[in-house]
């Protein structure tokens, strides 16, 4: 009885405190990892391929520690990016409020996964194995059951608070933190069509998916800091799997540059601008609108001059947001209504869906005709860059 007591206590491995709780962040950080790794930048967007062996790995130990099939947790996301912000969303807090998805998110995911359409629609391409069919699927709760087991096994009755934890861990931070914060709070580089935020610059503890506006951005990418100064952990490690041929790298997004040499605009050039329209919206703001707002108040103090930033950065980001103040005091002058209308007029081309390739080309040398044709050097300036764009990919798949 002493001895089951004690076993009770301790656990089989009678590990001091300091091991117990390093052991819990290591455990809660690899399911972490096998969330943003596997289901999400390979098995949702395609954006890597791991090695077999790894696959099979996090399949097992996401449905061991979550009790996740990889079936529903891709079918719920795609469903997530394909009706973003709106009442289709499974997990919008800007529909369902961001206490809803925050505290009770597996609430929301485990209604969705329920609808059979999303399942079949969404999920498409996932695992569909012996193992997943009679294992993963048949025996869906088995893995966390058994978990709870083990942990006991191992560490004794603390091993109930450890289990506590990597059962709060993922739907906290992943269904929680990543799909409630990450579209209502932080920062963005990006005019998404919704309201996808990076939460920090610093992607460290919860795999690099703070980044979710870069992300939004660029979806099928699997390298989510994009910006001088922000880093994606998730990334280091693919880098790392790379290097070890247990991962390949198969989409990332092309770095935008510009060709010194003459070139025609062709196809490859629209490619570039379609890829990073956001960059070149972002370029035409920089280079053409905030130049010519500097000329035109050339004695700006302290005050005017953060006004001037305050405006750019919210033209850039979302224009439905400039407060009326900043728009009365900037686009007044006939100046900034025309170069307001150049922005729209080339926001018009590539949101216009029905154009062929051949029929953009002609469009954006319209565009780009027109602004030399204009007069102002910083519009003919830009027009000139815009010719000359074109994508660099780092990485050769």
């Amino acid at each position: 009885m002493t001895e089951f007591l004690t076993f009770l206590e301790t656990g089989l491995l009678n590990w001091p405190a300091w091991k117990i709780v390093l052991t819990t962040l290591i455990v809660v950080q690899v399911t972490l990892s096998g969330v943003s790794l596997f289901l999400h930048r390979e098995q949702t967007h395609r954006g890597i391929t791991l090695h077999p062996i790894l696959q099979h790995f996090y399949r097992f130990w996401t449905w061991f520690t979550t009790g996740m099939l990889t079936k529903e947790w891709v079918a719920i996301h795609r469903k997530h990016h394909a009706y973003c912000e709106t009442e289709t969303d499974p997990h919008s807090p800007q529909i369902h409020g961001i206490k809803k998805v925050l505290f009770h998110g597996v609430a929301l995911y485990t209604k969705e996964r329920k609808n059979t359409e999303t399942m079949e629609k969404y999920g498409q391409g996932t695992p569909n194995d012996w193992i997943e069919r009679n294992i993963y699927t048949r025996f869906h709760y088995l893995g966390i059951i058994l978990l709870a087991f083990v942990n006991i096994a191992l560490f004794g009755v603390i091993g109930l608070l450890i289990y506590a934890i990597q059962m709060l861990w993922i739907p906290f931070f992943a269904a929680g933190v990543i799909n409630g914060i990450g579209h209502y709070f932080g920062y963005r580089n990006y005019r998404t069509d919704d309201s996808s935020r990076n939460i920090s610059r610093f992607g460290f503890f919860i795999l690099g998916e703070e980044l979710h506006n870069n992300h939004h951005a660029f979806p099928s990418s699997c390298k989510f800091a994009h910006k001088k100064g922000e880093h994606d952990i998730g990334w280091y490690i693919i880098r790392a799997l790379n290097k070890l041929g247990l991962c390949k790298i198969k989409k990332v997004v092309p770095e935008l540059h510009i060709n010194e040499r003459d070139v025609e605009f062709s196809g490859e050039t629209v490619k570039a601008i379609l890829t990073h329209k956001f960059n070149v919206l972002q370029i035409y703001i920089k280079d053409v609108i905030n130049p010519t707002l500097t000329a035109e108040f050339p004695a700006q103090g302290k005050a005017l001059r953060k006004m001037i930033k305050k405006y750019t950065n919210q033209l850039s980001l979302n224009p439905d947001f400039v407060k009326k103040k900043l728009q009365h005091n900037f686009e007044d002058s006939p100046t900034m209504q025309a170069l307001l209308n150049y922005k729209k007029e080339l926001q018009a081309i590539w949101e216009n869906k029905t154009l062929t390739m051949d029929e953009m080309i002609i469009a954006f040398k319209q565009w780009c005709h027109k602004a030399e044709e204009s007069g102002n050097q910083m519009l003919q300036d830009f027009a000139e860059k815009l010719r000359k764009l074109y994508l660099y990919r780092a990485f050769t798949f």
